[in-house]
Formats: C-alpha cells, sequence, structure tokens
C-alpha cells in the first residue's frame, strides 16, 4: 500500500507540467475522497440507495427491504 506521499507524486507526475496549484489540489482532493469513500465499503459504513432515495426525496422512510415505506397521513 502506497504512502499518503508517495500517491501524491504519483498524481503530480502525471499532471502536465502546465498544471496549476489548483489542479493539483484538486486532483489531491478527489484521491483523498476516493480513499476514503474505499475505506468506508471496506468498514461495511455504507447506505442502501434506496434507503438514500426516500430519504432525499421526503417520500418516506426506508424499511430496510429495498422499498420505501409510506408514511400515512402525506
Amino acid at each position: 500500500m502506497q504512502t499518503a506521499k508517495q500517491a501524491a507524486r504519483e498524481i503530480i507526475d502525471h499532471l502536465s507540467d502546465q498544471a496549476s496549484w489548483d489542479d493539483i489540489m484538486y486532483e489531491l482532493y478527489v484521491k483523498q475522497k476516493i480513499e476514503e469513500g474505499l475505506t468506508d465499503i471496506e468498514a461495511g459504513r455504507t447506505i442502501p440507495h434506496e434507503q438514500v432515495k426516500a430519504e432525499l426525496l421526503g417520500n418516506g422512510n426506508y424499511n430496510g427491504q429495498g422499498v420505501p415505506e409510506l408514511i400515512s397521513g402525506i
């Protein structure tokens, strides 16, 4: 497994010589977020798509079976 420093060097080495500071920071930020996401997946810290969809749409409560339950009275 690469260290953060090794990963940063690899990313920077693949950028063009005309890359700006913003380009470099963006690429490092994206790499960091991808690594965090992969770590979350390995640790089981995920939320099913249907649950997120139900919560964002505000149309029901997630019942844990891939199907939102409608809230009565709406």
